[in-house]
């Protein structure tokens, strides 16, 4: 119902997101699912149908749904994204879901195979229309730039490709890269510590109309 609500406030802008939550904090809230791949399974078809103005019927595991419909559904479904970090949970949104959101903290290498899971779990599924790939990337630019990403990234390795810093142009250079691996969108996350998120916008736009 939010989802709807939100949707046809702002038709065309809202681009939900949906998963089985980070399992550590699910845990810790009491509400993690002995299967979240399952609970995922049930609860992205029922989501998009439901978005669809279909009327729902389900007895799943964890969704139970008895002819249950929006009264007030969106003109038009918003796109349903679904974020993944292993294999079968990348695979999972290759199936089911409108679009793949992948974390930060990867290569452009490791983001190609995330990729590469997804799109032949789509093309398995059979579906025909292109499960659209959205790849977050840790980034800072200015004084000590490098060093907020490490900081962010590090876990005591090197970061080496797996953030982006500097002038607008490196990292313009650095979100190219990402895209050659088959990223459709990428979205610059600022690293903890940004001085100045508004700055940071400004030099993100900055980016956009270099990349």
């Amino acid at each position: 119902m939010e989802i709807a609500t939100i949707e046809r406030m702002f038709p065309g802008r809202f681009f939900p997101g949906v998963g089985h939550g980070v399992l550590p904090w699910m845990e810790q809230a009491g509400v993690r699912a002995a299967s979240p791949l399952t609970l995922m399974r049930e609860y992205l078809p029922a989501l998009r149908s439901l978005l669809a103005g279909e009327e729902v019927t389900v007895s799943g595991r964890y969704v139970s749904l008895d002819r249950v419909r929006l009264d007030w559904p969106p003109p038009a479904a918003p796109p349903v994204y679904s974020a993944g970090e292993g294999p079968k949970t990348l695979a999972l949104t290759g199936e089911l879901a409108d679009g793949t959101i992948l974390v930060s903290g990867f290569t452009p290498t490791q983001v190609g195979e995330h990729v590469r899971i997804v799109r032949e779990a789509q093309s398995a599924s059979g579906r025909s229309e292109d499960v659209i790939i959205v790849a977050y990337v840790t980034a800072a630019f200015g004084d000590g730039a490098e060093q907020r990403v490490s900081s962010e990234l590090g876990d005591g390795e090197p970061v080496g490709e797996r953030g982006v810093w500097g002038t607008p142009a490196d990292v313009a250079g650095g979100v190219r890269r990402f895209a050659a691996v088959g990223v459709d969108a990428v979205i610059l996350a600022p690293a903890a510590g940004e001085p100045d998120f508004l700055e940071f916008l400004r030099a993100v736009g900055e980016v956009a109309r270099l990349a």
